[in-house]
């Protein structure tokens, strides 16, 4: 295959249908490349555009994004999901500001030092913000260089990115390659879909091995199917007044550093609970629908459990670690998507019994 033949043709291509006009290519700085890629990981186009624009507007360089408090940082991700992103965003803005004067680094070793930016990553910024040539392997040109080359295996496994790393290399071009970049990108994304390929549509197909064996549903591989884990938890949603009762999760594990309702132990008992932690009497319990909640690596059920509460004057006072949230003046918290469904259910119903 000739390099400089397969480069040109994907150059070509994007001339004339790449995309041009997503908001991180407008003024494309390291900065909103930055944040751009962190927030494309594991989410679609779509989804993160709406995410980038507020983020944007709130945090429009790293300076902003360093001074911020890390919840309000939090609460501009919350639904986007995958919080070590923010998280590490939040913490290589303090390194950029600590050590490079607030200016976003230009040297591949240093832009691959930040918190959560990995070898594909540090490449795309440094080549779509400044033109330096540095090839990329995100999940849409995994599947594009494993289609062109019939790449066997499962692109998770070592050797098999070993492999596609070498072919990365050999295509990126000496010129152009922030174009380049930003077309095997969007031609894995528009065209060599991971079902129903485009391959009539695709300026490489002429290349691809296994477009020619008639195998594109063959690559790449598969990841080896496991069964995925069930774990189960209760959450309790305590009321009083207009106010609920939440707590900072710890900062590893799931939605670390986020705000969550409190788990009660299998078993529990919810009213030596609300005694004890809030020294508050439940006069209503109302267990509601269980909820199935998708993570990476497991499931959770989660089980909801309304908590009415008799009294304010009693209650724990708010801290770093729990808070009172008022559904009227609801403050700026990170929070994942099922808890802030939960809280919206929680409101609604507030308003339903308010209005009778």
């Amino acid at each position: 295959m000739d390099k400089a033949g397969f480069s040109a043709r994907v150059l070509e291509w994007f001339d004339l249908h790449g995309r041009k006009d997503l908001p991180w290519q407008i003024n494309p700085t390291p900065y909103r490349v930055w944040i751009s890629e962190v927030m494309l990981q594991q989410t679609q186009v779509a989804t993160v555009i709406p995410y980038f624009e507020r983020f944007m507007a709130s945090y429009p360089d790293v300076a902003a994004l360093a001074g911020a408090e890390l919840d309000a940082v939090l609460h501009h991700w919350s639904g986007l999901g995958y919080y070590a992103r923010a998280r590490n965003l939040h913490k290589a803005a303090l390194k950029i500001v600590a050590e490079y004067g607030g200016r976003f680094p230009d040297v591949f070793a240093d832009v691959l030092a930040l918190p959560g930016v990995g070898r594909s990553t540090a490449g795309a910024i440094l080549a779509l913000s400044g033109n330096q040539r540095h090839a990329i392997l995100d999940g849409n040109v995994k599947r594009v260089l494993a289609r062109q080359h019939a790449v066997e295996g499962w692109p998770g496994a070592g050797a098999v990115a070993d492999k596609l790393w070498l072919l990365a290399e050999k295509h990126t071009p000496d010129k152009r390659v922030a174009e380049y970049t930003q077309a095997m990108m969007d031609i894995g994304a528009t065209l060599c879909k991971r079902t129903a390929p485009l391959c009539v549509d695709c300026p490489i197909a002429i290349y691809c091995r296994a477009h020619a064996m008639g195998r594109e549903s063959d690559y790449p591989g598969r990841k080896p199917k496991k069964k995925k884990p069930l774990r189960q938890t209760q959450m309790l949603l305590v009321c009083s007044n207009d106010e609920i009762y939440l707590e900072r999760r710890p900062a590893t594990g799931i939605w670390g550093g986020l705000w969550s309702f409190p788990e009660l132990e299998s078993g529990g008992n919810v009213a030596d609970w609300c005694q004890e932690r809030l020294r508050l009497l439940p006069l209503r319990v109302e267990r509601w629908q269980l909820i199935r909640h998708s993570f990476t690596h497991f499931d959770l059920d989660i089980q909801p459990i309304a908590v009415r509460t008799q009294g304010a004057s009693s209650r724990v006072a708010d801290s770093d670690e729990r808070v009172w949230y008022n559904l009227c003046t609801p403050p700026q918290l990170g929070m994942a998507a099922p808890v802030s469904n939960l809280i919206q259910q929680l409101k609604e119903q507030e308003e339903h019994v308010q209005n009778g």
